[in-house]
């Protein structure tokens, strides 16, 4: 990997520049429209979307959270979730890997390198897509002339297959933990296709497999410390975006598939209602997420991760009972293996699997309790 200096390098031609917010949600709207199409063959022939993110490279979308003072339009995060669970309504894989990409900018947002966030910033921008990685701690970070090598396996991560850059989790000579900015390219970093789960077939989870790779010390950070880090909080928001996504392709689904909705009205509006009920805890997230960016006090980055929290446990199990819920009021319509409509709850189940319930509760319980005792 390159130094900062040479992170401007790009064989891809620059994006457009999304203006307005406005702009934003009519290029999502009109991306999921043509995503929406193929998404079933993708899922059942595990066709790579790699023209559709392509085109979603191209259209700029994956640059609006790019702050103001690099030239970025910095959506609000209620918006960004929302186009994130347009996207994800007609593609939840596709979606998975905004939601992955947006989380990385995150992290870069706030760290301290000037020159390390205009470079890469810039290549945003200009189009590229980035994810995270985690090293394994029998990875080996050594020091080597002006940086260190990298030797080992990540764990498997999604978007892998399809990033230009990766913001890899490691462990630094000195015991700390670091964030490495890595170039996905050249022969010493190698992204190995191994993931075989049901559901999310062509999200581009992988394992990096690291051969001895060089990588310069101005493109290693250190790592953000803290639990309730606005990065953490919009990873978070974006996987209850994706889970609302799904929730709403199943819902629509439904409503086409239904025979009778006469006979099921109550049970089509308890649906609506609980999805209705999800998009507006999103939509609360996203605002005290904005007020920890802006003010990043302890209180209010905790609130935010409570709030952000919640919105994503509501929303997977919202998911989860919508694509149950297909089957079970549509009946026999559903079942045809052609209509591949148990997409939505081997989506929605991977989704869930990759949430970590129990720590997410007892960080609520810790919250409401500090809360009530100040």
């Amino acid at each position: 990997m390159g130094t900062v200096s040479q992170l401007h390098d790009s064989a891809r031609p620059p994006a457009h520049r999304i203006e307005t917010e406005e702009e934003a949600v009519s290029t999502a709207r009109e991306l999921a429209a043509a995503f929406r199409q193929q998404a079933s063959e993708r899922d059942i022939n595990r066709i790579m979307p790699n023209a559709e993110l392509d085109a979603l490279s191209q259209s700029g979308l994956i640059a609006i959270t790019v702050p103001p003072e690099y030239a970025g339009l910095d959506v609000s995060n209620a918006l960004l979730a929302e186009i994130v669970a347009i996207i994800g309504e007609s593609d939840a894989a596709i979606g998975s890997v905004l939601a992955s990409h947006f989380g990385v900018l995150e992290g870069l947002r706030n760290q301290s390198s000037e020159e390390l966030k205009s470079a890469l910033f810039t290549r945003a921008l200009d189009g590229d897509r980035f994810a995270a990685a985690r090293f394994a701690d029998q990875a080996s970070l050594v020091a080597e002339g002006s940086g260190f090598r990298l030797t080992g396996r990540s764990e498997q991560t999604a978007a892998i297959l399809f990033s230009d850059w990766i913001a890899a989790a490691a462990i630094d000579p000195g015991g700390r933990r670091v964030t490495l900015y890595l170039r996905h390219d050249g022969d010493e970093l190698q992204a190995v296709d191994d993931w075989d789960a049901f559901g999310l077939r062509t999200n581009g989870t992988a394992t990096l497999i690291a051969g001895k790779l060089h990588v310069n010390a101005d493109t290693v950070t250190a790592a953000l410390s803290g639990d309730h880090t606005t990065e953490k909080s919009l990873g978070l928001l974006l996987q209850a975006a994706v889970s609302l996504g799904i929730a709403r392709a199943a819902f629509s689904d439904l409503l086409v598939k239904a025979k009778d909705h006469s006979a099921l009205l109550g049970k089509i509006g308890e649906r609506a209602t609980r999805i209705e009920t999800a998009t507006g805890a999103l939509e609360q997230a996203g605002r005290k997420l904005d007020i920890a960016q802006v003010s990043p006090a302890g209180a209010a980055m905790a609130e935010a991760y409570f709030s952000a929290s919640s919105a994503c446990i509501a929303a997977t199990e919202v998911a989860l009972d919508t694509a149950n819920a297909l089957f079970e009021l549509a009946r026999a319509s559903t079942g045809s293996i052609a209509l591949n409509l148990d997409r939505h709850w081997r989506n929605a189940r991977i989704h869930d699997m990759s949430i970590h319930r129990e720590p997410l509760l007892n960080a609520a319980g810790a919250h409401s309790l500090k809360i009530r005792e100040s």
